[in-house]
């Protein structure tokens, strides 16, 4: 099943729109929520020298850290709210995270593991790009322009990204190869964990958006919104690419 648009706005049957007095302020409550956004990827300094500092495995500090990255990631959080946007059943979005986090598992490991290299900038403008692409679907710009993309391989070609993208900040420090792998498990487990208490507050967030009065013409706003977010993300990694590198 391929996520919608507003084009093709389904209401629920068997749960009629709740009109609200003066309308949602769900999108604006994501203006709230969301500063900071260019450092989404980043590894806080205390985190990082706790990471450099341990040798061995150590599977709760690494679920913690790996939890609190997810949380705090804003641009992973962008993504995954234009994915699950238009999604309705929990089949269709558990679908879709799925591959979202086999992706992210993916590369994160292996990225670190394997020492692949990659310049960071590069990688996070293309995760800008995700959220761009995501929420550009949303508002049905490819079915504008006649142009077909599988969502699912996107979705999961994007999160081989997402994954990527944290493998480089975590290649930059000093890590010790003694339980590099167990730590590097236990990391992920702990973004996946993050994940879902992430998404959990979202859907909770867009089921009683969803059946308010105004929603059709506020996604075309939200969606608009996340475009935006996705176009700073890029121009802020690209800005550091032609500067720093």
């Amino acid at each position: 099943m391929q996520p919608l648009s507003f084009l093709d706005l389904p209401l629920d049957p068997h749960r009629p729109p709740r009109p609200t007095r003066g309308g949602p302020r769900w999108p604006w409550l994501l203006v709230i929520l969301l500063p900071g956004l260019a450092w989404a990827h980043g590894v806080a300094e205390g985190d990082a020298s706790f990471i450099q500092s341990q040798e061995g495995f150590h599977f709760w500090p690494y679920f913690y850290l790996g939890a609190k990255h997810m949380v705090t990631g804003y641009d992973h959080l962008l993504f995954l709210a234009g994915v699950i946007f238009f999604l309705y059943r929990l089949r269709d979005i558990g679908i879709y995270v799925t591959l979202f986090a086999l992706g992210h598992s993916l590369t994160l490991i292996a990225g670190v593991w394997f020492d692949i290299p990659a310049n960071a900038y590069l990688v996070d403008a293309i995760i800008g790009l995700s959220v761009v692409y995501k929420a550009f679907e949303n508002i049905g710009g490819f079915d504008q322009l006649g142009i077909s993309i599988n969502t699912k391989a996107a979705v999961c070609v994007f999160g081989l990204f997402h994954g990527f993208g944290l493998a480089t900040k975590l290649q930059e420090l000093t890590l010790s190869p003694d339980g590099l792998l167990g730590n590097l498990i236990a990391f992920n487990v702990g973004v996946e964990v993050g994940q879902l208490m992430a998404l959990t507050g979202i859907i909770a967030v867009m089921n009683l958006w969803r059946y308010t009065a105004r929603f059709q013409t506020q996604a075309v706003i939200a969606n608009s919104f996340l475009m935006t977010c996705g176009f700073v993300l890029m121009g802020y990694q690209l800005t550091g690419y032609f500067t720093v590198t």
